[in-house]
């Protein structure tokens, strides 16, 4: 990937986010000729700008509903990775405009800018909650999603190459159950379980950050590439963190409870990351799977053909609920091996807790 990223200038929005900040340290050292950084997180850039400094990372306060914005810094770009959106569930519920004003006419500004920017390619982050979508975060996640498909339909000159990469949870990451477990754990319980038959997929931040890349140099435009990642239960990774965590903060494992308080609204017992009806157009590779656009008709200049290709036809849709889940050693060994208990100490607690 060193190749395809080196001497390009590159614009990632949502920059200051877990995934995003990931995204700017894996792009430099690729040693691209200039990092563009937009967020509107002010203290986050600041410590951006400040471990970046006097280097070819330029950090800029903005938002994606900045039409004018977004537009301006996208002016001699060759590659945009638009991270940027609302991504918590019950705030989008309480909040759905804002959540349209980001999530989908702010992706609309960034194709817009893009196009007539002429820039070579755009990667929109998705994610599971727009399969099947049972809430506002996830319907706009979903509408992001065609808007960027459809955005390759009308060429009018422009090689702009559009597509989408869709994700499930990224263990320790804003937003994850790790951290709330952790510092639950750190004041001896109990440790609150949605339910006890929930599953999801899990990635750690570096490896779906490495996918998310290489999604931009396979992409033939409209596709939505989909992570391939392992699945755990809920209960089983509350039990390795209180076998892992507990002792480390004079607790013993036995004595930390659990108590099931059952699932939010509008969340589901099991992570979706291609549905029944996307797996009829779905590719599946080496490390992920690609779901090509559903009017084929549309898209017939484009050959939806890959490198590492394992199957050109799929048989069931990615489900956490009907995948092997790891065992208890296996995930013990994921959380370790990753460092996942350090890496949420620095982005949440400073190094200390």
């Amino acid at each position: 990937m060193k190749d395809f990223y080196k001497n390009k200038r590159i614009l990632i929005t949502g920059a200051a986010g877990t995934i995003g900040k990931e995204i700017v340290r894996q792009l430099y050292s690729f040693e691209p000729a200039e990092l563009r950084l937009m967020d509107n997180n002010e203290t986050e850039m600041f410590f951006l700008m400040e471990e970046y400094k006097n280097k070819n990372v330029f950090c800029f306060l903005g938002d994606v509903r900045d039409r004018d914005k977004v537009e301006k810094l996208t002016k001699g770009i060759d590659i945009i990775i638009h991270s940027a959106a609302f991504k918590h569930v019950i705030l989008s519920e309480y909040n759905p405009f804002d959540v349209v004003q980001t999530n989908i006419i702010g992706v609309e500004n960034v194709i817009r800018a893009a196009r007539s920017n002429d820039v070579k390619y755009v990667l929109f982050t998705s994610s599971d909650k727009a399969v099947n979508p049972t809430n506002v975060m996830g319907t706009s996640k979903l509408m992001g999603e065609k808007l960027v498909t459809a955005a390759n339909i009308i060429k009018d000159g422009i090689s702009t190459i559009f597509s989408s990469t869709r994700f499930g949870n990224v263990v320790g990451s804003r937003g994850s159950v790790v951290p709330i477990f952790l510092n639950q754990i750190r004041k001896g319980g109990p440790v609150t379980i949605t339910d006890k038959k929930m599953s999801r997929f899990i990635m750690t931040i570096e490896e779906a950050t490495r996918l998310v890349l290489k999604s931009v140099t396979i992409s033939k435009g409209g596709e939505v590439f989909v992570t391939k990642m392992p699945v755990i239960r809920i209960q089983d990774l509350a039990d390795v963190m209180i076998d892992i965590l507990a002792p480390k903060y004079g607790h013993k494992p036995s004595e930390i409870e659990k108590t099931e308080i059952g699932a939010k609204p509008g969340e589901k017992l099991y992570e979706e990351l291609m549905s029944e009806e996307e797996i009829h157009r779905s590719l599946e590779l080496k490390d992920m799977f690609v779901i090509t656009p559903a009017f084929k008709a549309i898209y017939q200049s484009i050959k939806y053909e890959y490198p590492d290709t394992l199957s050109n036809r799929i048989l069931k849709s990615y489900v956490s609920s009907t995948g092997k889940p790891l065992d208890k050693k296996a995930l013990k060994n994921f959380l370790l091996e990753n460092k996942v208990f350090e890496k949420v100490q620095e982005n949440f607690y400073g190094g200390n807790i």
